[in-house]
């Protein structure tokens, strides 16, 4: 994710241009943080670059998460991660090529928590697949009610779509547990930003490589 403190950073465009020798295929963005224009060229540019795009909704307002419901699909996102207005979400991007993975359990707060218990995760997972998402954005790492593992096992229980673990992936022994658990996939941003993933490595792409080489 080209995002540190849950936004996007503002030199989101260089960042991107600078990481093309590593050969990412999965990069992402949060809906804050540049303006709708530089959103749309960094969705373009992470296409043209034969990568997947994603945007997570990390905006708390009602009206927020939707007009951002909209920019996914008028931009041509390839995945619309976050949110919990599912109905008016999937009825947004209806028709589209968008792939939608909401927020189980109670997100609140930016820098966003998670609230909520394994049972409600896994209801919410449940639900979430009979609407038709494609799979969830789970905050894990970000809960304040119950073990990470423990919820990234009952939203595996609960659906069989896309488990995408969000926020907070600091070190290699956590994509080593979410992949035993059962997650899918995970968000990784701030930590590589700030050196932290691997804290000997040097530049932002050193620390990329470092976290290509741990999903191995």
């Amino acid at each position: 994710m080209l995002t540190r403190m849950d936004q996007t950073v503002p030199d989101c465009l260089e960042v991107l241009e600078d990481l093309r020798p590593l050969g990412l295929t999965h990069i992402g963005f949060k809906d804050v943080g540049v303006p709708p224009d530089v959103l749309a060229e960094l969705a373009r540019r992470i296409k043209d670059a034969g990568a997947t795009s994603y945007m997570e909704v990390v905006s708390t307002s009602r009206e927020a998460c939707l007009r951002s419901a909209q920019v996914a699909r008028d931009i041509g996102i390839d995945r619309l991660l976050g949110g919990t207005q599912v109905e008016e979400v999937l009825a947004i991007l209806a028709g589209s090529q968008v792939a939608y993975l909401p927020f189980p359990g109670r997100p609140f707060d930016h820098p966003t928590k998670l609230a909520g218990s394994a049972a409600q995760v896994e209801a919410d997972c449940a639900r979430f697949q009979a609407m038709g998402c494609a799979g969830v954005d789970l905050l894990a790492y970000r809960a304040t009610e119950d073990d990470p593992l423990a919820l990234v096992r009952a939203a595996r229980r609960g659906m069989s779509g896309t488990l995408l673990v969000a926020g907070s992936v600091q070190r290699a022994e956590q994509i080593r547990a979410l992949a035993e658990a059962g997650a899918d996939a995970f968000t990784i941003g701030s930590a590589a930003f700030d050196g932290s993933f691997a804290p000997r490595m040097g530049g932002l792409r050193s620390q990329l490589r470092a976290v290509l080489d741990a999903c191995r």
